[in-house]
């Protein structure tokens, strides 16, 4: 939707531009002035270090892409994830990003539908995957669980284990429990998984591992609170790590925030000419 018809058809060919005129050819290319070698260096700035405090994911994305310039697909519907198409290089792709300022970017029944529809539309022609991670897990609540956010969350599972586009899976914060196995992890087949240091992969936040895992020795405690803080420091500082991830084979490489627009670039080039087949079969049964 646009205030005018000029707008409209303009950016209606913006998107045109980015398409291959059909499934059997890659989009279009189109080298502009931004250098392949840019470091992003307000990155370290634009992403807190600190969980809590939310920050807006348009900005990650701007800083990465080619001149900032991308275009979002149903960007005021599930706000809580945003879908994307841009240019890298000069070469078109779709990059699936949480949005921190929506919801905490937790997944919910219409982020997966949206999300899973997107990754099909770029698997149809062509256009390889990107995915921006920082996921506390799946919305909870019996509105969700009566709609079947299980089922509509396996929609974004199998959409992304079905492309056979290149797919890069960036961690850079939280990445939590099945949330964070749907969005694109190296075990539903990512072909490469980058982490920044503030990386957090696990089943949960160290605060509710501890008191789930601690519980007998916190209550014991003849100074529960202080045990609590003690328990959840030490879980973080051995288990949670930016290096744990790495050490269990969860993510290829930890990277360099300022340096992640060239690790993409060059992860990109070198998986160009992947080749993938799916199993001979009349057709899927994803889930409805």
């Amino acid at each position: 939707a646009y205030d005018d018809e000029e707008t409209c058809i303009a950016e209606v060919r913006y998107l045109l531009g980015m398409l291959p005129s059909n499934n059997r050819e890659n989009p279009p290319v189109a080298p502009g002035g931004d250098p392949a070698g840019r470091r992003g260096d307000t990155l370290l700035d634009l992403v807190p270090a600190d969980g809590n405090r939310p920050y807006d994911m348009h900005e990650v994305i701007g800083e990465l892409v080619d001149d900032g310039d991308y275009l979002e697909i149903h960007e005021r519907w599930a706000t809580n994830i945003v879908c994307a198409l841009a240019r890298l290089d000069g070469h078109v792709v779709g990059i699936v990003a949480s949005q921190p300022m929506s919801f905490a970017g937790v997944l919910d029944i219409h982020s997966s539908e949206k999300g899973a529809r997107f990754v099909q539309f770029c698997d149809a022609f062509n256009i390889p995957l990107v995915t921006l991670v920082d996921v506390p897990g799946f919305l909870p609540g019996v509105d969700q669980e009566h709609g079947g956010i299980i089922r509509h969350g396996a929609k974004l599972l199998y959409a992304y284990c079905n492309a056979t586009v290149p797919r890069i899976s960036l961690i850079l914060r939280k990445a939590y429990g099945g949330a964070y196995i749907v969005m694109d992890s190296q075990s539903i087949g990512a072909d490469l998984t980058f982490a920044w240091p503030s990386n957090e992969i696990a089943v949960m936040g160290a605060e509710g591992a501890a008191n789930v895992i601690f519980r007998r020795q916190i209550a014991a405690s003849d100074d529960p609170e202080a045990t609590r803080s003690r328990l959840v420091k030490e879980y973080r500082a051995e288990l949670m790590h930016p290096y744990y991830a790495a050490e269990r084979g969860l993510v290829d490489d930890v990277i360099d925030p300022a340096e992640t627009r060239q690790v993409l670039i060059a992860s990109l080039a070198m998986l160009r000419n992947k080749h993938a087949d799916l199993p001979s079969r009349k057709h899927g049964n994803g889930p409805q």
